[in-house]
């Protein structure tokens, strides 16, 4: 196994999280029947996001956290889902990769995760 070094390892991470996101019996609603995701459109956006997290490309326009409150709107996104998405991201991160960029992947992870939690926790009350 290597480390994360370009645009196609994000993408096999990608790819290879959101085929478990979109099976997993805690989460996986949310993205098919809630936020009904345009993979075509979703996906490529999220290369650029950890591109541009993990790897300083710059290739991400958008704001994340905006959209993941309006979400919260429609659907309960407790601690519990941002803790199921977080050991997905955290498995497939082991699965696929090993060393410091991939060490960065998990612990970026479980920075926005904690966001997430935070943010729609303060905003709904």
């Amino acid at each position: 196994m290597e480390d994360i070094k370009d645009r196609t390892d994000i993408e096999l991470l990608v790819n290879n999280f959101y085929d478990k996101v979109r099976a997993d019996q805690t989460i996986g609603f949310i993205f098919t029947d809630v936020a009904t995701v345009d993979w075509t459109t979703h996906l490529p956006k999220m290369y650029s996001f950890w591109e541009t997290v993990l790897l300083g490309k710059m290739s991400f326009k958008g704001n994340p956290m905006d959209t993941h409150i309006k979400l919260s709107q429609k659907t309960e996104m407790s601690e519990k889902h941002f803790n199921q998405w977080l050991t997905l991201w955290n498995e497939t991160v082991d699965e696929l990769f090993i060393g410091k960029i991939a060490t960065e992947a998990k612990q970026r992870g479980k920075n926005i995760a904690g966001l997430m939690v935070f943010k729609i926790g303060n905003y709904a009350n």
